[in-house]
């Protein structure tokens, strides 16, 4: 079913199938976001079956999901994880600067800065789209219920007030444009879940808000899985989301893993990972397999936290920190 195994990014040597050993542990656990559960049990299965076929050993591997925030703390509080799969960069940074458990440079350790796949910020709004909501705008309207994750536990959260702070700037707007327009956004929201998943139930299943800002592969997996009929909606302007992989360093020594999480992490780079991702509506680093799943991928422009914000150090310190803008929002 999946195509032949070919690494174009990187090459998996076969150093690190030989430091292999039976007295390594035969099973991982990744740490991950809320809304990848789909997309690895196809990708753990694909690992699983490569694996065998290379080294003959079996292999189990393990997942833990939830809030892309909540997750890090987690990790960081004791959660033995060997890979951490997350959504935003600084929820990996803080086990480095928090516990030490991950060098400053990890992102220099694999391709893309060590992320394999991206996403953005999209609406999904019920069938027919009965409040006519084409973009930010129409989201501060009086009477626009909005379902948003809340931004202090989830990455899912945090793009999407990123994206709606970058939409005003974009615009020419300046800071103080911005932090009104977003004060509006929040007070159409009428509950915080911790995480995208509790969002996605908030709104499909609960039937509460309007509209849901999530992930573009969260949304098309709504879509197919709900009996209830929604559709999408792509805002003129909206924040690239990258999805970024470390593996902990001090757990992968503890459990003997760590030639087992380095072939986990470089397979999201082979092409069979690229190819997996994007049938899970994950958009694709690698250019062949991007080409062949781009009519999947509608067009977008696309700005970065770097660009708008400075940096992912400065966007936590200004927005999410504790007492920053989005506490003076909400609290308000």
């Amino acid at each position: 079913m999946l195509k032949k195994l070919l690494i174009t990014s990187l090459l998996i040597s076969s150093a690190a199938f030989s430091s292999f050993s039976l007295a390594a542990d035969n099973s991982l656990l990744n740490v991950s976001y809320d809304v990848t559960r789909e997309f690895y049990k196809d990708f753990n299965a694909a690992f699983i079956k490569y694996w065998k076929d290379k080294t003959g050993a079996s292999i189990t591997i393990n997942q833990s999901h939830g809030g892309s925030s909540k997750q890090a703390r987690s990790v960081n509080d004791g959660l033995e994880a060997d890979i951490v799969t997350m959504n935003q960069s600084p929820d990996i940074d803080i086990l480095y600067t928090r516990g030490k458990l991950i060098p400053k440079d990890w992102q220099k350790r694999l391709p893309y800065a060590s992320s394999p796949t991206s996403s953005t910020t999209v609406f999904l709004v019920r069938k027919g789209n009965p409040k006519q909501i084409k973009d930010w705008d129409d989201l501060v309207k009086p009477g626009i219920s909005v379902v948003i994750p809340n931004p202090k536990t989830s990455g899912n959260g945090k793009y999407s007030y990123l994206a709606a702070w970058g939409y005003v700037i974009k615009k020419g707007g300046d800071e103080a444009k911005a932090k009104e327009f977003v004060n509006k956004l929040f007070k159409n929201v009428p509950v915080l879940d911790t995480g995208g998943r509790g969002a996605t139930t908030t709104f499909a299943q609960r039937d509460i808000g309007d509209v849901l800002l999530t992930f573009e592969n969260e949304v098309n997996l709504i879509k197919k899985d709900s009996t209830q009929q929604f559709d999408v909606v792509y805002p003129s302007v909206s924040i690239l989301a990258e999805n970024p992989i470390a593996i902990v360093d001090k757990y992968v020594d503890k459990h003997k893993t760590r030639a087992l999480a380095q072939a986990y992490a470089e397979f999201h780079f082979s092409e069979v990972g690229q190819e997996i991702a994007a049938q899970h509506d994950l958009r694709p680093r690698l250019a062949s397999v991007a080409e062949k799943y781009s009519a999947r991928f509608k067009p977008i422009s696309l700005f970065t936290v770097d660009e708008v914000f400075g940096s992912w150090e400065k966007a936590q310190k200004v927005h999410f920190a504790d007492g920053g803008n989005f506490d003076q929002i909400y609290n308000k």
